[in-house]
């Protein structure tokens, strides 16, 4: 019960901070809404996940693992799918530059949006857990 709260909260709080860097994610509800979103999401990822790593293993393999973001990217998808006020889209990321370090301007389609949502989620979710041990 303790790992499933916790759980619940690094997502929601990963779901929130990914919805205020990126323009492409856009929350509706409010705070509601992300704990739901943070909910579903630890149960996807606890009940869904292992049935689709188990039907691409051969795909797995193949890839040496690289195949299980993919995974991710589909329970993502379904994440918008069952939460409605979750919206993942298409936008532009405008460029950055630091100290002669440039990041020119770039188009996100929907697919990559939802790649990048998926890497940033699993990320901040890997570095919360880190920050608690």
């Amino acid at each position: 019960m303790k790992t499933l709260l916790r759980n619940t909260l690094f997502n929601a709080f990963s779901i929130f901070l990914i919805s205020q860097l990126i323009s492409g994610m856009k929350v509706y509800g409010g705070f509601a809404t992300f704990l739901l979103a943070g909910f579903v999401l630890t149960l996807l990822l606890m009940i869904l996940k292992p049935i689709l790593n188990l039907l691409a293993l051969p795909l797995n393999i193949i890839t040496l693992g690289m195949f299980s973001f993919v995974i991710n990217v589909i329970i993502f998808y379904v994440l918008t799918v069952l939460v409605v006020g979750i919206v993942i889209s298409s936008f532009t990321f405008s460029g950055f530059s630091f100290a002669g370090f440039i990041i020119p301007k770039i188009y996100f389609n929907t697919v990559f949006a939802f790649v990048l949502v998926s890497f940033l989620q699993s990320f901040m979710v890997s570095f919360l857990s880190w920050l608690v041990k």
